[in-house]
Formats: structure tokens, sequence, C-alpha cells
């Protein structure tokens, strides 16, 4: 028995372990949490049924965007010549693709492992499904824990659409698409979002035909039209296929492969089958009801500005509460919980400004509101945009596709909103993300000195082109 440990009786005479804090997942969320609540002093118990680290190290950012590396290695090597480089046939070994691929994620597991670890006997890490028994306990691998406090850290995973003959198929999810070990002849992916546009253009890149087919009329829908129109352009440059406004209404089997038939009649035959289209919580074998947790239609747990439930002393965080599912927000949940369980805040979690980033080639980046947020919400702003081409460094770089958007409120000069398409447009949108946050102005940004010659002269650049601030 650890010092984390406390036997004591509950209703039935069985015997149950005490403790302070019960974490349920190893998420983004869930390890930092339990952690700095044993280094506070806190006992706690962490449990995970699958693979430490949860989907971000395991099924998400870190096997993919090391894929996505891979995948523009060799899109850059069959476009040197436009540098005046000639390189050779560009061959994609996708079993060693892979391989890099899963040695990256067992560096990141191991890392979770190890922070577990240095965390000593104040953590007790439990290898086992978690389901609640009761308000304040959970049961795992048949044995009882209780604590005041337990936190849901458990995630979400690729939704399985109800489509005619899907079952009838070898579909791929985000997961298995990551374990296979050739090039696929034709891939079809089902859903324009944020999964199915980087396995999409990941797979071009790799060699395979790809078809990209979403019932919505753009790629990445919520974002404003020219944006999209944007990423999309890039999308058909690269030979990739967009079928949009378009429906699956079946599947089925077609010689080795698959055809998808679409709500016009239009059938799609392809070798392989990827469904990207949206992501369900893993909460329906949790045992909500028996600790009285209320969920929303789609399963997702019901929390307040604090991450409570409908439980007292049971909170929720990371993408098991729906909303903006992304690993930052997932961690940043963590830091306001622990704050909140200390004492120190009372909330936080909601109307927080949330950037993130679409990692295709180029990245599709955004904080704050859309144009279209904006009209929605009858939100009145200045709207400044700038194509991507017109940064001197972007030139020189031979990186042009893409727009710079910036939504700035006329009376505070407050950004409102910022969108990119462009060259490492995740870096360039933290500039409006930081500014936004210390509630700064945008004179900020067109007082400083931007260092020639940079991307980010053109953050400077789409701001000055508004008349308030235009050089006369």
């Amino acid at each position: 028995m650890t010092v984390n440990e406390d036997r004591s009786m509950h209703e039935g005479g069985a015997m149950s372990t005490e403790h302070d804090v019960i974490v349920v997942g190893t998420g983004q969320a869930g390890v930092p949490l339990a952690t700095r609540l044993a280094a506070a002093g806190k006992r706690v118990m962490i449990a995970e049924r699958s693979l430490p680290g949860g989907t971000c190290t395991n099924y998400g950012c870190t096997p993919t965007k090391t894929m996505v590396a891979s995948a523009r290695a060799a899109h850059v090597a069959r476009n040197a010549a436009r540098l005046g480089v000639r390189a050779g046939e560009v061959r994609v070994d996708l079993a060693a693709v892979v391989d890099r691929k899963e040695k990256v994620v067992m560096q990141w597991r191991d890392g979770v492992r190890k922070r577990i670890q240095r965390a000593g006997d104040a953590l007790t890490f439990v290898q086992g499904h978690a389901r609640f028994t009761g308000p304040h306990e959970i049961e795992v691998n048949g044995e009882r824990h209780r604590a005041e406090t337990i936190v849901i850290n458990t995630g979400a995973r690729p939704l399985t659409p109800p489509i005619t003959g899907l079952d009838t198929v070898d579909w791929l999810d985000s997961t298995r698409i990551m374990e296979l070990r050739s090039v696929p002849r034709h891939l079809v992916v089902l859903g324009g979002g944020y999964i199915g546009c980087e396995f999409g253009q990941m797979f071009r890149r790799f060699g395979a035909r790809v078809t990209v087919v979403d019932r919505g009329p753009h790629l990445l829908d919520r974002e404003d039209d020219d944006v999209c129109a944007a990423i999309e352009d890039v999308f058909r440059a690269e030979g990739i296929d967009l079928r949009l406004d378009a429906e699956v209404t079946a599947v089925a089997r077609a010689g080795d492969g698959m055809a998808v038939t679409l709500r016009d009649g239009t059938a799609i035959e392809g070798s392989h089958l990827l469904v990207a289209v949206g992501r369900v919580p893993n909460t329906e074998d949790l045992g909500c009801e028996a600790a009285g947790i209320v969920r929303d239609r789609r399963g997702f747990v019901r929390v307040d500005d604090a991450y409570r439930t409908s439980a007292q002393g049971v909170h929720a965080v990371g993408d098991v509460t729906g909303g903006a599912q992304f690993t930052h927000t997932s961690w940043d949940d963590h830091r306001i919980l622990f704050d909140i369980l200390g004492g120190n805040r009372s909330g936080g979690r909601d109307g927080r400004l949330i950037p993130y980033t679409v990692f295709t080639d180029p990245q599709v980046a955004r904080v704050g509101l859309s144009e279209k947020d904006a009209k929605r919400a009858h939100v009145d702003c200045e709207v400044a945009t700038m194509p991507f081409g017109h940064i001197a460094r972007a030139i020189e770089l031979d990186e042009t596709a893409g727009i710079l958007k910036v939504l700035l409120d006329p009376a505070t000069e407050r950004i409102l909103g910022a969108a990119i398409v462009g060259h490492e447009a995740g870096e360039l949108i933290q500039i409006f993300s930081v500014l936004m946050q210390a509630g700064g102005t945008a004179r900020a940004i067109v007082d400083a000195q931007a260092i020639h010659p940079t991307l980010a002269e053109g953050v400077q650049s789409v701001i000055m082109s508004l008349d308030r601030y235009a050089l006369r």
C-alpha cells in the first residue's frame, strides 16, 4: 500500500480505497492536473484503460503531424525545380514513414509515463477501465476507489456514421489509416474538416489519388468563404478531387476496393475509404447514470464555467465536454481547473480565446471571430484582407498561396478576429492571439518594427491596409 491509499468500508461491507482526487483518463488535461495536485500534497489516483497520453500523443497531434512532415518533404522534393534545384525521382516508403511516426509516438508516450512516475507515492496509476458506481466512487479491475473530487478526462473517438453498407467494407478511421504500410491507389475521404483535409493532402503527397467528399459547400466550412477558397485552390492545384455539396448515401464493395454512392447517383470507386465526419465522446460505458452525470444528446458531459458536472464533486475536462476539441484547449482546462480546485478562482472555461490551426500546407489558422460570425452576431467591424503572396518573404520562399484577414473593432481598435491561410500560419496567428489576450489594440502592431524579411511583416502589412493606418 502506498501513502496515497487508505482502505475503508463502503456500502455492502466491501472495502474501497480512499483518495483526495481521482482522475479518469491520461489525456492532455488529466496528466498535468494529476501530477500538479500530487505535488500540492493531494492523494491522487489516475486511471487509464488504454495507452498513456490520450488522443494527442497516441492517435492525434503527435503521429499525424509527424506524418505531415514526411508528406511535406516529398512535396518539396518533387517541386524543388521551382527553386532551381534538380532532384531525382521521389519515392515514398510509407512503411519507413510509419516506423518513424511510431518512434516519435513512443518517445512522447514514455515521457508521459515518466512524468507520472516522477510524482512518486502521492500519485497512484491504475491501468484499467474505470466506471462510476456512485457519485464519488469508481470501479477499476473489480476494485472500488472513492474520492470527494473526481475529474473525467476520457476524451473522444472517431464517429461511425449511419451510412448504408459501411459495415460491409474495410473502411479506415483516423487511427487505422496511420497503420497503412503501402500507399493506397485511390483514397476516398468522407469529410472535409480538419482531419479529412490533413489526411487527404498527406496521402496525395505520398502518391495516392485522392477524392474528398463533403456535404458542405466548402472544405473547412466553418471558415469564411475566402479563407475556404484559398485552401481549396491549393488542393485542386495538387490534383485532389473535391466533391462538395455532396452527401454519401451508400457504400459497397467493388472489385478489390469499394464504391461510394452520392445523393445525385454518382458513384466514386476507390481502393481505400477514410471516414472523418466527426468524433463522439467516450462516455457510453463510463457509468454516468450511476453518478447522476448528465450528458447532452451526443453523449458529451455537460459542464458549467467551473467544469462542474451535474454530480456534486465531479468535474470534466478536455474533449469529453464537447466544444473546441484541441489539445491546447484541454491543457488550458487543466490550468483553470487546478486553480479552481485550489480556491484561487471561481471559473474561466467559458468565453476563452481559443486559437487553432489546421495543419494542411499551407496551414489554416484562426483566432476570434470570423466575418460571418460577426455578421450573425451583428458586430460592427472593419475588415482587412491581403494575399499571402504580397509578403516579400513568401515570394522569396515561393510559398505564396493563401490569405491574411483581420477584423477590427472600429470604436476601440482592438482585434476581433484574424484568419490566415499561409506558410506557418499557426505561428503567425499567435501574434494576434497574444495581442487579443492582452487587450491591446492594432496600433501596437502598426508601431512595432517588423523584422525584414519575415513572414510576420505580413501581419503588419494587412493591418496597415486599413484606411486608419495607411501611410499617406
